[in-house]
């Protein structure tokens, strides 16, 4: 009997994730790369600028016409906020101030949602570490689509509505699939983030509220950027779970577009990333990828071996919490 079944439509495996065992070789291999693990000291300052940008938009759309707001929070803020939301992901490794200040990380996280609208910081962190350490695991890895998504968004259309519906799917999911108790610091989050909310309302008024949090919505829905969802994990080609894009999107991204590089490496900054793929280029070169996020959003929609159902799931052990 082989390690690869099917069970209703996801791919079932009963191995290992790959990335821990890569993770081994490579190290044993080329142990300068432990070099490049630790804090990115760049990060801060970069998404500090971004925060300010955001604020100084906000006063610069509040007398515009709703039409040109959607505009600018399609074409511009929403691709700032997304970004922001991919500089919580590297900063949920606590590469912003490194392991060794983890609350410092946890704070400037929340200060990186600002812009963002709702709070997401705090939530994004307790549930990605599952991702990590349980990469396709049932009920453990929220990343995964519900039986539900699979199930009825199969065909063009509806998969086109499900890419649109992305960020519902995604905040609604982990209290299905895997309800966790609300912690202190999501709390926190969320008082500091509405408490901006209400002071930029105060200021500017409604419209520089509504700029922020439809761009979020819009752009981490059906817009180019929003390619990397589904080009991460959703398998493309059989047997393969998790995918890296090199192209120039990784710019705007903290390349996690590097996602094989990522997940064998969740400690390195995405800075670093394409140095690991160019020390280890025999591990990496040989592998599918992507090389464009515009096309995986096509062949996701018109392909029909591909939906929400293309991932790979295992079951997995709880760890013990350390």
């Amino acid at each position: 009997m082989g390690n690869r079944v099917t069970r209703g439509d996801f791919e079932w495996v009963y191995t290992e994730q790959p990335h821990t065992q890569r993770r081994k070789e490579i190290l044993a291999k080329y142990p300068e790369i432990k070099s490049l693990m630790g804090p990115d000291p760049h990060l801060k300052w970069i998404v500090s600028g971004m925060v300010f940008m955001q604020f100084l938009a906000c006063y610069l759309v509040k007398d515009l016409s709703w039409k040109w707001i959607f505009f600018w929070a399609y074409g511009f803020g929403g691709c700032i906020n997304h970004s922001l939301t991919l500089a919580i992901h590297d900063i949920s490794h606590n590469v912003a101030f490194g392991n060794k200040q983890a609350k410092w990380n946890r704070w400037f996280a929340v200060f990186a949602n600002l812009p963002i609208g709702i709070p997401y910081s705090a939530s994004f962190k307790k549930y990605h570490i599952d991702h990590h350490r349980y990469l396709g695991g049932d009920s453990l890895d929220v990343d995964i689509p519900t039986d539900f998504e699979g199930w009825f968004f199969c065909t063009p259309l509806r998969k086109l509505l499900w890419l649109f519906l992305q960020p519902l799917f995604y905040s609604l999911r982990p209290l299905y699939v895997n309800p966790k108790a609300i912690t202190r610091m999501e709390i926190f989050n969320a008082l500091v983030q509405f408490s901006i909310d209400l002071i930029i309302y105060y200021l500017w008024g409604l419209k520089p509220i509504i700029y922020l949090i439809a761009g979020t919505i819009l752009c981490m829905g059906l817009h180019p950027i929003s390619g990397h969802f589904i080009a991460e994990h959703y398998m493309f080609l059989k047997g393969y779970e998790t995918y890296s894009y090199y192209g120039p999107l990784n710019w705007l991204t903290f390349n996690v577009g590097y996602h094989m590089e990522h997940h064998d490496f969740p400690s390195i900054p995405g800075c670093r990333l394409p140095m690991v793929k160019k020390i280890a280029a025999e591990y990496y070169d040989n592998l599918p990828h992507h090389q464009s996020w515009i096309r995986v959003l096509w062949d996701f929609v018109f392909d029909d071996s591909i939906g929400p159902y293309s991932r790979v799931k295992r079951l997995c052990k709880l760890a013990k919490e350390s």
